[in-house]
């Protein structure tokens, strides 16, 4: 195994990885070893990016965040919340991906949630959530629901299944929706840690009308894109890497997603590199697939992302932001992630940079798992986190 301590020596050692799967060999690339090393490698420092505070948001647990910004708990007792959408008035959606869909709503503008109300229980797995002229697009592991005409109080008129039959039984289970230009777009991961489907749905991005109707598969070999948004008629999302040859490989990516392209699982990953198992697929990686748009350390988990919009609070430094809640890695020796990051989009070729930190603790262990982010229409920024079963405000500090 080749260990690689110099994070300069990186694109070094990827193209090093790339000739050895053409040559049928199985060895891996391993970036860096020790944690230290990893968070300073893998983002900036609070010294690049202006000053940090800790500040103790929960049970003596404390949170670093950029000078000027203060963290609280905007809602607790959501079980296992994953992503959320606020609408036009302000109520806040949450899905609970133990069964729940949840209504806040912070009435009194103090940054915690006045009203807790359900709007539905006994689902399947919702993950994804967007709230759209009125309606809440919801979706399970195995279809995609809408609540019609919702309310705070977690009333609506009725619920109507719009998309059947979507691939389930295995793998990942979470499935994100999204309206855009009057389309529903939904991503569905792949059964496995790595294999060749049976089913096209799997692994990719499906378009819908937005009745449910006209389903096709507009991007391949998107391993699972847990998230994603559109900015600018782009469509930006997460993907999160194949398991098992290595703490350093494959990078976590962020894709802007093409209609039409394959973005190389379960034969490539990173810029066009075959996996070990795939050598005779190099040419394919190399020339028929699309390489990431951003990537990250290996194994973050990459959810929820957002780009900071002009009502943004943020400071100045932060307003051309793309965050990222990273879940934090499972199997990894050193675990990683458990954070928000942010890359300047302004940039020519931006570097992940540290936002938000503290969930993952030196002894390895976490208390909490970032998994949704973004921003309510005051400008205010949102997490979720399914660890500690809650909803953050961040905003600017009093």
């Amino acid at each position: 195994m080749l260990t690689i301590r110099n994070m300069s020596l990186l694109p070094l050692a990827l193209l090093l990885v790339g000739t050895m799967s053409i040559l049928g060999c199985t060895s891996d690339i391993e970036i860096p070893t020790n944690e230290q090393e990893t968070e300073s490698s893998s983002t900036a420092s609070a010294s690049d990016t202006g000053g940090f505070v800790k500040q103790e948001v929960m049970d003596g647990r404390s949170i670093t965040l950029p000078e000027g910004l203060e963290i609280k708990l905007f809602a607790t007792g959501l079980g296992k919340p994953r992503f959320f959408d606020v609408a036009d008035d302000g109520t806040v959606y949450v899905t609970d991906i133990t069964g729940n869909i949840f209504v806040l709503k912070d009435e009194d503008g103090d940054g915690v949630s006045d009203r807790k109300n359900y709007l539905d229980e006994g689902l399947r797995s919702p993950h994804g959530i967007d709230w759209y002229e009125g309606d809440l697009y919801v979706g399970e592991e195995h279809q995609v629901v809408v609540y019609r005409n919702v309310h705070v109080d977690g009333t609506y008129l009725e619920k109507e299944i719009l998309v059947r039959g979507l691939p389930s039984g295995g793998g990942h289970v979470t499935r994100t929706v999204q309206i855009h230009d009057g389309k529903l777009y939904v991503s569905v991961g792949s059964s496995c840690n790595l294999c060749e489907e049976s089913n096209e749905k799997r692994a990719a991005i499906l378009r819908y009308n937005l009745h449910g109707t006209g389903e096709q598969v507009i991007a391949k070999g998107l391993r699972n894109a847990v998230g994603f948004v559109f900015e600018d008629d782009q469509l930006w999302a997460t993907d999160n890497g194949r398991d098992l040859i290595g703490d350093g490989v494959p990078p976590e990516e962020i894709d802007v997603v093409e209609e039409g392209k394959h973005y190389g699982w379960p034969y490539c990953h990173g810029n066009g590199i075959a996996g070990p198992e795939y050598p005779g697929r190099a040419e394919f990686c190399e020339n028929e697939t699309e390489d990431p748009t951003y990537v990250m350390q290996a194994h973050s988990a990459p959810l929820g992302l957002t780009f900071a919009p002009g009502s943004s609070n943020l400071p100045r430094m932060y307003r051309n932001g793309l965050f990222v809640a990273l879940h934090g890695s499972w199997n990894r020796s050193v675990p990683t992630g458990y954070k928000i990051i942010w890359f300047d989009t302004s940039e020519r070729d931006p570097k992940p940079q540290d936002f938000i930190t503290g969930w993952l603790l030196p002894d390895g262990s976490s208390w909490g798992r970032p998994v949704g982010v973004g921003f309510t229409a005051k400008g205010e920024m949102l997490i979720s986190d399914d660890k500690a079963g809650v909803l953050y405000v961040v905003r600017t500090a009093e």
